[in-house]
């Protein structure tokens, strides 16, 4: 395919298939380009044993398309990539989507007011409107570790994992203790490894709970009205879970002693207790939810070191203690993504011909999360300022979805200038302020180029609402086509 498209989203994931499926409704015509061979994104990529979503599938889950038979709360991520896939081909969207094509080049064109568009197979050559769907976690996180690359076994980060690899009997190093190795470590001594866990610093972890659901439990959210009203409960308490990830106040102090009431109650050993006990606030890192984590890690087929890894020498794994650990077959790298260093930020280029990256020098900013000053007509998901630490991300892409809709029904060239973005970004400043987010830790919620708030949305998603829809009446400025230099294409 060539030619022009009106918009043209890349990525389908959940960020993707949710803007062009808002963007569809509304009457435009929208092209899908993906470089893998089918939808899925995170849930696609992620495929290690154990691996689910932390957030209760009927909120993790879009409002518009209820599903009545997930298989449990949290659901297993193969059911996730399974929905998302569904909803695909309810709504007729796969042949809209290209698979197997990358995006090698974004340009915006100054005097033709179009976005000409580079692609490693066939795609459209130029596009009014372009959505990066591109998703935060979905470039692993590789850690520079002298000797890795040498290992004589395989390395492999989660979002690679192999299937074929065998599991039983083997000695497993596991580097990381955030959410994927907090669900994969039991899986791997279930399955019969032995396990080495290296933990640069203790995540807070809270029991997760949760229950499976059954037939009855399908027949009765398949009334009408009855998966609204679990979203509804599900979403209710918003502004508490928020206060306790952020730092503040009571509902942080009672988030605290429930995390340390459930390692107590995991965790017998007490040297062992002390060495998975956070030193750093509550919320600083993303809280991990688990009732399986701590008694893997407590019996016999775990060992942890609390330490980073340091170096590999042949099979031999030596961590920043000094401590050795030999014969090991196996390196897992549970080490997050790169979430403010996205790859596409390279190659998108705006007015002036001055890439993200560029513009992003000095740490991610946005306006609604979602525009970014001198790129006009370009809306990023997924993007700056749009993680929830406390919700369902799909509650920011939704949002983001409905406010490309409202921008892109305006026609024309829509942008957002410097200062509104200036002011966008000392709002979240604002917000972030005196949270457990800038107390000091690491996490991937912060911008190691300004040393503040990155992906994170340091507010509620009725904070969020209100910015989006502030951001749609002063910020958005639009230039009609007709009236353009050198309109045509």
């Amino acid at each position: 395919m060539t030619g022009h498209s009106e918009v043209v989203v890349i990525g389908a994931g959940f960020a993707g298939v949710a803007a062009a499926l808002e963007l569809r409704a509304a009457g435009h015509e929208v092209v899908v380009v993906e470089r893998a061979d089918r939808v899925g994104g995170t849930w696609r990529e992620n495929v290690y044993p154990g691996v689910a979503c932390d957030v209760p599938a009927h909120l993790y889950s879009l409002e518009r398309h209820p599903n009545p038979h997930w298989s449990a709360e949290f659901a297993p991520g193969a059911e996730i990539a399974a929905y998302l896939d569904a909803i695909v081909d309810r709504e007729g969207l796969r042949a809209a989507i290209r698979f197997g094509t990358a995006l090698t080049d974004a340009a915006w064109d100054e005097l033709a007011q179009v976005w000409r568009l580079g692609f490693s197979g066939d795609g459209p050559d130029t596009a009014d409107v372009l959505v990066l769907g591109c998703g935060r976690l979905s470039e692993p996180r590789i850690p520079d570790v002298p000797g890795l690359a040498s290992f004589p076994g395989s390395v492999a980060h989660t979002a690679r994992w192999d299937p074929s690899e065998p599991v039983a009997g083997r000695r497993i190093a596991v580097v990381g203790t955030g959410s994927s190795a907090a669900q994969l470590v039991p899986e791997l001594v279930a399955a019969g490894a032995e396990v080495t866990l290296f933990q640069r610093s203790p995540a807070w972890v809270l029991p997760r709970g949760g229950r499976t659901y059954d037939a009855v439990d399908a027949e009765r959210f398949a009334a009408r009205g009855a998966v609204a009203q679990e979203r509804e409960a599900h979403a209710s308490g918003d502004d508490e879970r928020f206060a306790a990830r952020s730092g503040r106040g009571a509902a942080s102090a009672r988030a605290r002693r429930a995390a340390l009431a459930h390692l107590a109650g995991s965790v017998p050993d007490r040297a062992l207790r002390r060495a998975l006990t956070p030193t750093y606030p509550f919320g600083c890192k993303r809280v991990v939810l688990s009732d399986a984590f701590y008694p893997a890690v407590a019996g016999d087929a775990v060992v942890l070191e609390p330490s980073a890894l340091a170096r590999v020498e042949g099979r031999r794994l030596v961590g920043a203690s000094g401590v050795a650990y030999d014969g090991v077959d196996r390196i897992v790298l549970a080490t997050g993504f790169e979430t403010t260093h996205q790859p596409y930020a390279e190659i998108v280029r705006g007015e002036g011909g001055r890439t993200l990256a560029e513009h992003w020098a000095g740490g991610m900013t946005a306006v609604a999360s979602t525009m970014v000053a001198g790129f006009p007509n370009l809306f990023v998901m997924n993007g700056p300022h749009s993680a929830l630490p406390h919700a369902s991300s799909l509650l920011v892409l939704e949002r983001q979805a409905a406010f490309v809709r409202r921008v892109v029904d305006g026609g024309g060239v829509a942008r957002v200038d410097a200062d509104a973005e200036a002011r966008a970004t000392a709002d979240v400043a604002a917000r972030a302020a005196g949270t457990a987010w800038l107390s000091g830790c690491e996490s991937w919620y912060l911008d190691d180029r300004s040393g503040g708030i990155g992906v994170l949305w340091p507010g509620t998603v009725s904070d969020m609402d209100a910015a989006m829809t502030d951001a749609a009446q002063t910020a958005v400025t639009r230039t009609e086509r007709s009236v353009l230099t050198g309109g045509a294409r």
